[in-house]
């Protein structure tokens, strides 16, 4: 997808209402979305694909339900990870970055500060599977200093959506 530059300023009122509907659900019709936005079907839709276009909306995904997931392929295993590199030089940290973040089991990566270097979310199917992604992404880099997993016990929120209105 070709990003188009853009300035703060080049969205107005409609394309932020547009922007928090599909942030609450990206699967309703673009006739529903129009109506919730007060906006006409063609206009929605394109002021939707502009947004794509600008690059506001990066991909639309669907949001598992985990509990109703986990009734037919088991619970899984979540982990907040952080990771502290021993030398965290641009490139160092780069590195680090692109070899973890393409992994399947690594949902999301920070870089962060002050603190650890990373603090990454991973999702395995259990504790086998995360002591492999364990070895594999933080036990075979040279350069990784300390890692420190907390595992989830239960999600009490998760909220994908960012803050549209000033």
């Amino acid at each position: 997808m070709k990003i188009v530059e853009m300035e703060s300023d080049s969205i107005d009122e409609a394309d932020r209402r547009l922007l928090e509907l599909l942030q609450e659900d990206a699967g309703r019709s673009n006739q529903d979305l129009a109506a919730a936005a007060h906006l006409s079907a063609p206009t929605s839709l394109r002021r939707v694909r502009r947004l794509h276009q600008l690059g506001l909306i990066e991909r639309v995904v669907a949001i598992l339900q985990p509990e109703r997931l986990a009734a037919l392929l088991g619970h899984g295993l979540t982990a907040i990870v952080e990771v502290t590199l021993d030398r965290q030089g641009a490139d160092l940290q780069d590195a680090f970055e692109a070899r973890v973040a393409p992994d399947p089991a690594v949902q999301q990566c920070y870089r962060v500060s002050p603190g650890p270097d990373f603090i990454l979310v991973v999702h395995c199917a259990d504790m086998p599977a995360y002591l492999a992604l364990a070895q594999r992404l933080f036990t075979s880099d040279a350069n990784v200093r300390n890692v420190k997993a907390f595992f989830s016990t239960r999600r009490a929120k998760f909220a994908p959506q960012l803050p549209i209105r000033r």
